[in-house]
């Protein structure tokens, strides 16, 4: 016999992020807790939502792109990590589902969904 799923990490690509509304609600309706890569997925009722910052992207796109228009070649140019992370918790899901979430975890996130 299989064990139920303790919990879920759901992708960020196209296939995943057309239809977070629908496996938010599957993972509510199942009291499954789930985190993904996609801030749109917890905005959308999902529990959780762990990504680089898309302000920290931007800049950092921002400066490639000067540098290459200065002349520089891509390939010289080093691959960069983000450096920011934005951490979304929706406590409503974390209530419909029945999970405490721990105020230390709340403390720490950038978003906190009411």
């Amino acid at each position: 016999m299989q064990e139920p799923a303790g919990a879920l990490l759901i992708g960020s690509d196209q296939f995943f992020n057309e239809r977070r509304v629908q496996f938010a609600t599957w993972a509510t309706r199942h009291a499954i807790p789930t985190i993904s890569s996609a801030r749109a997925y917890a905005e959308a009722g999902g529990l959780m939502s762990y990504e680089s910052s898309s302000m920290d992207r931007e800049r950092q796109l921002g400066i490639y792109t000067g540098r290459i228009l200065k002349g520089e070649k891509p390939a010289d140019l080093p691959i960069l990590r983000p450096s920011k992370f934005e951490f979304v918790i929706n406590l409503q899901t974390a209530k419909i589902i029945g999970l405490e979430v721990p105020t230390a975890l709340v403390a720490r996130a950038d978003e906190v969904i009411e």
